[in-house]
């Protein structure tokens, strides 16, 4: 029975923050709608750069601490006061020094997009961080239903606060950044009161010896979550500053590439749910004796879902864009469908990345993540410069796939030595290769019948792992182990 308790407990969690997240996350890709109504294809090239360099920065000078919060206070060794007051303390003296630090990139030339945005940026961290911090100090507490409605709330806010000073006001990237600093001010205070979070802060529980602890467990973390973003921004940045005889490179043509990337977050969004569940059960069955079970029945259903589920949003690629995407001051917008089907490939492959990446958390092997990502970097980096030149966003598009498939295939290789599980590669590669011929079927426009034959041959070659770890959650045995 004690095998199919966490297999239950993952659903619930998995259930709790879905109830809670889902609804807001729909509301936040409604926003792209509004953004690309009211701001045109140059500032959302500047909206998504500022976008990813606030990624980029938040974890170095927040020393990617939320990390440490969620592997240390989810062991019950430990006092969560001086957790949180250690993390808090440490959080604040690294945005004391981003401070000082943002206003000087605006003088690195292909950094010159931060000019006139500088002070808001350096805000937007600082709510970012704080928020972050609260957020899954809360979930280390147990409270996943409060951490749910928070995301509600604040995803509420964020739409209020993006229609008054997006739509009323006409600030454009100034409003979106406004309105990203007051959401996430706004969910702060709220969890720091409601969860009372001040009896848990305070510079006498701040622990050096655990501070110590904390830094060598989440500083090599750092580079890691810096990899995955510069390959993010290194896309943004070869396409606005290079030079192509062949295609249209620019500023707008990064906007166009930052709304191809919108639809993919959906396969995103979904995985972020379940993973914020995953990550928990990962670390507290770490020490568990059917471990490896665990981790082969979880990571083939989700394996499978994720595959089953870019099949079907591939297939409705057309319809989601006409909802989500407003073309009608900016026409330029109603291109980027195109774009969208091999950016799905490569957010399912991030996903598995991210899977794989927690047993490296869970088993205190973060030096793993930073030395599998930077592989994933320099081939983005290699490859940007390689095929943007020629092919402008799909080249861009296949870059990203690439590096984030290279990772793959180096975690499920080097993971597995800490938590072994058996994994069917020739699957896997089937069900990529299935996904390929779908997304070149959608972009040349062929017959929707062939499109859909190759979707049910997707989901004929996945359901069985979706059935087998149902039977875990609902307590009946299976035939097949």
């Amino acid at each position: 029975m004690k095998s199919i308790n966490k297999y239950k407990r993952l659903a619930v969690n998995t259930t709790v923050f879905a109830i809670g997240n889902f609804g807001s996350k729909i509301l936040v890709f409604l926003l792209t709608r509004l953004y690309t109504k009211y701001i045109s294809e140059d500032g959302m090239g500047v909206k998504e750069l500022l976008e990813t360099t606030a990624l980029l920065l938040l974890p170095v000078f927040s020393f990617s601490l939320t990390e440490a919060v969620i592997r240390f206070g989810l062991e019950k060794s430990y006092d969560k006061r001086k957790i949180f007051s250690t993390a808090g303390i440490l959080t604040f003296l690294g945005l004391a020094l981003m401070a000082v630090c943002v206003p000087i990139l605006r003088f690195i030339p292909f950094l010159n997009f931060i000019n006139g945005y500088t002070v808001l940026l350096v805000i937007y961290i600082c709510t970012s961080a704080i928020r972050s911090l609260c957020s899954q100090f809360v979930r280390v507490r147990n409270m996943v239903k409060l951490y749910s409605l928070d995301g509600i709330l604040a995803t509420l806010m964020l739409f209020i606060f993006n229609i008054f000073f997006i739509k009323t006001l006409g600030l454009g990237v100034k409003g979106f950044m406004i309105s990203v600093i007051l959401s996430d001010f706004c969910s702060s205070a709220f969890l720091f009161i409601t969860a009372r979070l001040d009896k848990f802060f305070n510079i006498r529980y701040y622990s050096k010896k655990l501070a110590t602890t904390m830094m060598k467990f989440s500083l090599p973390m750092i580079p890691a979550i810096v990899m995955w973003t510069i390959t993010g921004l290194s896309d943004k940045i070869f396409i606005e500053y290079m030079h192509s005889d062949r295609v249209v490179l620019g500023e707008g043509t990064v906007g166009i590439y930052g709304v191809a990337n919108k639809i993919p977050n959906l396969i995103s969004m979904v995985s972020t749910i379940f993973f914020q569940a995953w990550n928990m059960s990962a670390i507290t069955e770490n020490n568990s004796r059917d471990r490896s079970d665990f981790y082969e029945k979880i990571y083939s259903a989700y394996e499978a879902f994720l595959f089953i589920a870019s099949a079907g949003l591939i297939l409705l690629v057309k319809p989601v864009s006409a909802v989500l995407i407003d073309t009608t001051n900016y026409s330029d917008y109603g291109q980027v469908w195109k774009y969208t089907p091999i950016l799905i490939i490569a957010v399912l492959f991030t996903s598995l990345d991210q899977f794989l990446g927690s047993i490296y958390t869970a088993t205190k092997h973060t030096k793993n993540s930073f030395t599998t990502s930077l592989c994933a970097c320099v081939l983005n980096i290699f490859l940007n410069i390689c095929l943007i030149p020629a092919w402008g966003i799909y080249g861009a598009s296949i870059a990203t796939f690439l590096s984030y498939y290279l990772c793959f295939w180096i975690r499920i290789i080097d993971a597995r030595y800490y938590v072994p599980f058996k994994f069917d590669g020739v699957k896997s590669v089937v069900n990529t290769v299935l996904l390929f011929v779908m997304s070149y079927l959608t972009i040349t426009s062929c017959s929707l019948l062939w499109v859909c034959t190759v979707a049910v041959l997707i989901f004929l070659n996945n359901y069985k792992a979706l059935l087998l770890t149902l039977q875990k959650i609902l307590g009946r045995k299976s035939s097949s182990k």
